[in-house]
């Protein structure tokens, strides 16, 4: 018997389980991109850059955060699908990128419970609508009374078509009973900056970026999607409270990697994301903006994202929403 290839088989065998560890121990070997699919000065913007600034210490390498805004989240989102999946281009997934977006719009270019892989939500963030001040309402039930007198006259900014924004206020208009036309933006922060200015009178948003503005008058706060009243937020009443509980969801905040990411990565990135978030300091510049910290598991966060796609996938039937 020849003995040579049986001796080179199991040498090849012991060597490869130690070659996992080498690269886990490499990762990342150069600056990680973390790709977030909206304009800067949204949410999804400031819960990356609250991140991406200490996470790198616990990394060994600079997170660099890239704003690839376009289509409701889906350009950016479709960037990172085609990225290597080495963990070196990881993304911002948000409720818009994996649920509401591929829910609503049969044109999604990826399927968002196959195409990423699941690493930690960060936080979940209540939504608001506001208004502007020049707007003839300042609490809920005169801002419903006014937009039943006047059907089609208002419109509102969301941070894009098929984005949270734009599908949990067409879920409200369904059930509240009203018309509003809906204009989108390419991200929050330019649907934010034209409701500020009174180029549009109203906005639903994610609280965090809608906040400062709200503290500074800049917009009223009408109604808030979040489990109980805000204590920033004291006299500003849920969905729930006004009859409207199927509205009332948070949006969420998390890292994902192309398909296909190795669970070294995953592992690696996942802690060091836990022990930023574990920093007093990050830890309150994150509450500071209305979010809550969640910081789950893979797969929980996997789940998560199921459940919720399910959610608003039956929302447009139900509904039967559609694309504008």
């Amino acid at each position: 018997m020849n003995r040579r290839p049986v001796l080179a088989a199991l040498a090849s065998l012991a060597v490869a389980p130690l070659s996992l560890p080498v690269l886990a121990q490499s990762y990342p070997s150069k600056p990680v991109r973390v790709v977030v699919p909206f304009a800067p000065g949204g949410t999804t913007d400031i819960i990356a850059r609250i991140l991406s600034e200490r996470m790198g210490a616990a990394l060994g390498q600079t997170v660099v955060v890239e704003n690839k805004a376009g289509g409701g989240g889906i350009v950016g989102a479709a960037e990172l699908v085609k990225a290597p999946a080495d963990g070196h281009v990881l993304g911002m997934a948000t409720v818009s990128t994996v649920a509401s977006n591929p829910a609503i719009n049969p044109r999604t270019p990826y399927n968002p419970l196959s195409d990423f892989t699941p690493i930690i939500n960060l936080a979940a963030t209540p939504n608001v609508i506001a208004v502007h001040p020049s707007f003839p309402a300042r609490d809920y039930r005169t801002f419903l009374e006014v937009l039943k007198k006047s059907p089609g006259r208002y419109s509102y900014a969301s941070s894009g078509t098929g984005g949270i924004g734009h599908l949990q206020m067409e879920l409200y208009k369904n059930l509240a009973g009203v018309f509003v036309t809906h204009i989108p933006y390419r991200g929050a922060g330019p649907a934010l900056n034209d409701t500020v200015a009174g180029q549009v009178p109203i906005i639903f948003d994610n609280l965090p970026s809608a906040l400062p503005f709200i503290r500074e008058g800049r917009l009223i706060p009408i109604v808030v999607a979040a489990p109980e009243r805000l204590a920033v937020l004291p006299n500003v009443p849920t969905f729930k409270e006004v009859g409207l509980e199927p509205v009332n969801r948070m949006a969420f905040y998390g890292f994902v990697g192309p398909k296909g990411l190795s669970r070294e990565v995953v592992d690696k990135v996942s802690a060091a994301a836990r022990r930023t978030l574990e920093d007093a300091s990050v830890r309150k510049r994150i509450e500071d903006t209305g979010s809550l910290i969640v910081a789950n598991t893979p797969e929980q966060f996997a789940a998560q994202i199921r459940s919720e796609f399910e959610v608003y996938r039956q929302v447009v039937e139900k509904q039967k929403l559609t694309l504008e």
